[in-house]
């Protein structure tokens, strides 16, 4: 059971934080993703040289992209305190636990996206969203405690 629930005005409204930190996940996970491609080049290039210029800008590459990957964590461990689940850091794909009835399903929102519309069971994934409207919202228990 997750420790927060959300409904879904909570979690729009949590958005406004929740946001810039997922912008930020994306932003580092982008940047990363330049430099384990650029890695493989440098690797290349020492394997053909041996040594030379190429080793110094792996070694800074190395260095960049632990920081990199610290700070993502970082972004990962605010959002999770947060209650968001994250589900793919790549596009900034999160899940808001949410209550409707006696199920807990997640509300589901990615970097883009200008507020939470959409819901799918746990079973279901991102494949199975579908649409919060008005029932939804009106069955959705507004408590932030899980029971």
């Amino acid at each position: 059971m997750p420790d927060r629930l959300f409904t879904p005005d909570e979690a729009n409204s949590a958005l406004s934080e929740v946001r810039p930190v997922a912008e930020r996940l994306v932003a580092l996970r982008a940047r990363m993703r330049e430099l384990e491609q650029g890695q493989g080049s440098l690797v290349t290039v020492i394997a053909g040289n041996g040594t030379g210029y190429a080793a110094g800008d792996l070694n800074d590459a190395q260095s960049e992209l632990a920081g990199l990957a610290e700070a993502a964590v970082a972004c990962v461990e605010r959002l999770e305190e947060l209650g968001v689940q994250v589900k793919d850091v790549d596009t900034g794909l999160l899940d808001f636990p949410c209550r409707v009835d006696d199920q807990v399903v997640l509300l589901c929102w990615r970097m883009g996206e200008t507020t939470i519309e959409h819901w799918h069971t746990i079973e279901d994934g991102f494949k199975g969203r579908k649409p919060v409207d008005e029932r939804f919202r009106r069955r959705s228990n507004s408590s932030n405690r899980p029971n």
